[in-house]
């Protein structure tokens, strides 16, 4: 039985919800943070547990938490980015689903009707309160809300016990999430209560910061001996690699490639064309009366915009020195301002004040009272009425505010934001209102929201000049001819350099920039240098080792790519590390040849076994084994922990350190600033605890052996 169930056996009230949107979460680190073209065997959008998550069955869920948000909200704007936190939100809860919550249930951990009934509704949980919350307020919804601005948990209750369809199945799935939560929360304590750090682990880690030597080392650094004088054989290369196998497992899958580009610039011939263009525009402008500017601004804006805004002479930067003084309607320009022409026309000169005050009665569009929409002629008739009845004094200001403004961040304020200025961030008409009025004005105001019953008031005695300017741009773009021209040099080139082989002869023989893009992810839509990579990812994933991509377009360039490595998550096979064991191979040689030549000096002496080997010795003190790095050397471990190792003042043997051979002496050693053992655990019982939920929900997820295909799709 639900708890919405069981709340219906306990209320019999009706309440009404305004406002209520869709919850979504992310348990990360257990309590934190289309169209495809593809195949029958293509339809796999990743793998949890072993479970292969269908192309279907995921665009179902995706559609489902749209679907719902939009039930709760018909105005929510599901733009790209929300998509994209909706289509993470179900991926990672059929993680939690698939991976964590198994655990639970292993652990005997649940919660039960009654559990969920008072974090929902007696104590309602945060998330609860999240959702009842106005987030521009800060403040329960009116609906919602006790007399001193509390939530009043009747009131929820009552709304539970009447819900529609829509609002249950968005009820419930804000159970599961609590749940989910809940169980999470749980399980993270019953994590971080098993952690401890025993009296002895303590004092270990006291010695291990603590405990301060002197040293004194001798190193002979790989560098001394030539890598082309050191012998191997591909039998050492292959026995390296097998012994070493598990210091090339690679967590996450990732590619690289090779590219060139060709970038499109415009000619000179295309800039002298949009100048020519812009001059024409210019004066075309100038013969414009005042009431065809906005129409003119944006027919000839790039993407239709109307650029019109109010400057003063310090926040306006422009060359032509003598604009603030001409007369309104003056042209000025084409100028250059970077990638743009820029035409600017003065249309208005006007007096007003450095700042102002007043306050305000919103008549919105969106009715949140009531939760509806209004037309602007019904919010107009409702604005010019009430202003009616405060001019005739049948009701006071303040009362209107508070009983039907539709602004919920000023009710609280009597309407009232305070002091502003021409450059506060409010829409300009409900800033003229103040600026260009005077003490004791009220009228109605159009902007974007609505209708604005404003009253002036204050205004500052201080004024200034307001210049309005009109602006005109076009981006210094290449023109179509230009861009044809690019293409074909780069579909010439992927067309004739189409191999592993011949696409490096290529560039060498047009001597062309080779750039390497490195640990590219799938689902990848952002790459260094380049935006919106999601084609070329899918590419990128789709090739093998060695492939020529086809062309590819991106803002101002095509490139044109070489797949050079695949490094799939695991162990890295042999031939993708091969450079590097190499390095470490010539390493170990050369290790061994120095460690020949330090056991044949038969000396204990540190100073006389450095003299023979025409090396010096190094001094440094307050060592400790917490260091990371050794005077002289750099990061040297292996040097810290032999010295922490030995017994004092007796030379240890040569050692193999990861920059050459050495041989070190520790002639001091004192326990200095000695910590609280006590403190000293509560402090590590805190940083394991810490560490806990973080390590715990990725050790799971490793576990989980999960492969995330989404980039492969569109939903």
């Amino acid at each position: 039985m639900s708890v919405l169930e069981s709340i219906r056996k306990r209320t019999g009230l009706l309440v009404g919800l305004t406002g209520l949107a869709l919850l979504i979460f992310i348990l990360e680190a257990l309590l934190g943070s289309g169209s495809s073209i593809f195949t029958s065997e293509e339809r796999t959008v990743g793998v949890i547990n072993g479970d292969k998550i269908d192309y279907m069955d995921f665009q179902n869920l995706v559609n489902q938490q749209i679907n719902n948000i939009l039930q709760m909200n018909p105005n929510a704007n599901i733009d790209d980015n929300m998509k994209k936190n909706i289509i993470e939100n179900v991926w990672t809860q059929l993680i939690n689903d698939k991976v964590i919550n198994p655990q639970y249930q292993k652990a005997g951990i649940g919660i039960g009707e009654e559990e969920l009934f008072y974090i929902m509704l007696v104590e309602p949980h945060q998330m609860i309160l999240q959702q009842l919350t106005d987030q521009k307020t800060g403040k329960i919804y009116e609906g919602f809300a006790n007399p001193d601005g509390t939530l009043d948990t009747r009131k929820l209750q009552m709304w539970v016990n009447q819900m529609n369809p829509d609002q249950e199945r968005f009820w419930k799935s804000m159970e599961k999430a609590i749940s989910d939560y809940r169980k999470a929360e749980k399980y993270s304590v019953l994590i971080k209560k098993s952690l401890y750090t025993p009296k002895f682990w303590a004092e270990i880690l006291n010695n291990e910061s603590n405990k301060k030597m002197s040293v004194t080392y001798a190193m002979k650094k790989y560098e001394t001996i030539n890598d082309a004088d050191v012998k191997y054989t591909e039998d050492d290369i292959e026995k390296y690699y097998k012994e070493h196998k598990y210091e090339f497992y690679n967590p996450i899958t990732t590619r690289s490639v090779e590219y060139v580009s060709f970038d499109v610039i415009p000619t000179e011939e295309d800039v002298k064309s949009i100048e020519k263009e812009m001059k024409e525009i210019a004066a075309k402008f100038k013969d414009l009366s005042p009431k065809e500017d906005s129409s003119f601004i944006q027919d000839n804006n790039e993407g239709g915009e109307l650029i019109i805004n109010n400057f003063t002479k310090t926040t306006l930067i422009i060359s032509d020195s003598v604009f603030f003084d001409a007369p309104v309607g003056y042209v000025s320009g084409p100028h250059t301002e970077g990638n743009y022409f820029k035409i600017y026309k003065l249309l208005a000169k006007q007096e007003v004040a450095d700042s102002a005050r007043v306050r305000h009665i919103l008549i919105g569009l969106n009715d949140i009272r009531n939760n509806s929409q209004r037309t602007k002629e019904r919010a107009k008739a409702i604005a010019d009425s009430l202003l009616t009845l405060i001019k005739k004094k049948k009701v006071s200001f303040d009362t209107l505010v508070k009983t039907v403004s539709d602004d919920p961040g000023s009710i609280d304020k009597g309407g009232d934001y305070g002091w502003f200025t021409e450059t506060t961030g409010f829409v300009e008409p409900f800033k003229n209102a103040g600026l260009l009025g005077k003490k004791g004005d009220i009228s109605v105001v159009e902007t974007q929201f609505g209708y604005h019953i404003i009253e002036v008031l204050d205004v500052s005695k201080n004024k200034h000049l307001s210049y309005r300017v009109g602006q005109i741009y076009r981006e210094i773009a290449p023109s179509a001819e230009t861009t044809n021209k690019y293409y074909s040099e780069a579909a010439s080139f992927a067309g004739n350099f189409n191999t592993s082989e011949s696409f490096d002869k290529g560039v060498e023989k047009l001597k062309l920039t080779k750039r390497v893009l490195d640990n590219i992810h799938e689902g990848d839509n952002y790459l260094p240098g380049l935006e919106n990579t999601k084609e070329f990812t899918r590419w990128v994933y789709k090739a093998n080792k060695g492939d020529v991509s086809p062309v590819f377009e991106f803002k101002n360039k095509y490139i044109v790519a070489k797949l050079t490595h695949i490094k799939n998550k695991g162990i890295l096979p042999l031939d993708e590390v091969k450079e590097d064991v190499i390095v470490r191979v010539i390493r170990d040689k050369k290790a061994e040849k120095l460690l020949q030549e330090f056991a044949a000096q038969k000396t204990n002496d540190i100073t006389t076994l450095a003299n023979n080997l025409k090396i010096s010795t190094q001094k440094q003190d307050n060592l400790v084994f917490t260091s990371f790095n050794v005077f002289g050397i750099g990061r040297e471990d292996a040097l810290i922990g032999t010295a922490y190792a030995i017994p004092l003042n007796k030379l240890s043997a040569p050692k193999k350190g990861e920059n050459g051979v050495f041989v070190v002496i520790k002639t001091d050693e004192k326990l200095e600033n000695s910590a609280d053992i006590k403190l000293l655990q509560q402090q590590n019982n805190q940083t394991l605890a810490g560490r806990a939920e973080y390590e715990v929900y990725n050790a799971l997820k490793e576990k989980a052996n999960i492969e995330d295909h989404k980039g492969r799709f569109d939903f």
